[in-house]
């Protein structure tokens, strides 16, 4: 069975990285299980946030980093301190696993900052289209007269 390489059509994702690791499976690709858990909204027209359940991490723990198009969150767990060590767990749910999540920024889109409240992750992303690309509406009927500049004296 032939793989395609489906990553040049991620670049021009912001979440639908479930999407593009459903088409991987279904091409014979990789298919991890997700996690941390995350959710992506659209707050605004050019406005996101991706929320990510890190329950039991905490801000120092946690690296936010982003690199050309890509958006990389990393979770790295200290080493459990000698009083924790004495804890005799009977069911623990709580991940304490390391984690690394990435996804490709569309072009044109930035992050504006990252909250860690109440175990979930919150980071925000702008669109800022550059001014040329922006949808205008051009009057009919209208015609601008070209202007000639004279020299004065």
């Amino acid at each position: 069975m032939r793989h395609f390489d489906l990553s040049p059509l991620y670049r021009s994702t912001v979440g639908f990285d479930r999407l593009a690791q459903l088409l991987d499976s279904a091409t014979g690709g990789d298919f991890d299980a997700p996690y941390p858990p995350y959710n992506i909204e659209r707050l605004g027209e050019n406005d996101y946030r991706i929320t990510m359940a890190v329950a039991g991490f905490t801000a120092d723990e946690i690296k936010v980093d982003v690199k050309e198009s890509a958006l990389s969150i990393r979770g790295e767990k200290k080493p459990e301190s000698s009083e924790s060590e004495q804890r005799r767990y009977l069911h623990r749910g709580i991940a304490a696993r390391s984690f690394e999540r990435r996804f490709q920024l569309a072009d044109h889109v930035e992050v504006k900052g990252a909250d860690l409240k109440d175990g979930l992750l919150n980071i925000d992303l702008v669109r800022n289209l550059p001014e040329r690309m922006r949808p205008r509406s051009i009057p009919i009927g209208v015609r601008a007269e070209p202007r000639t500049l004279e020299a004065q004296s």
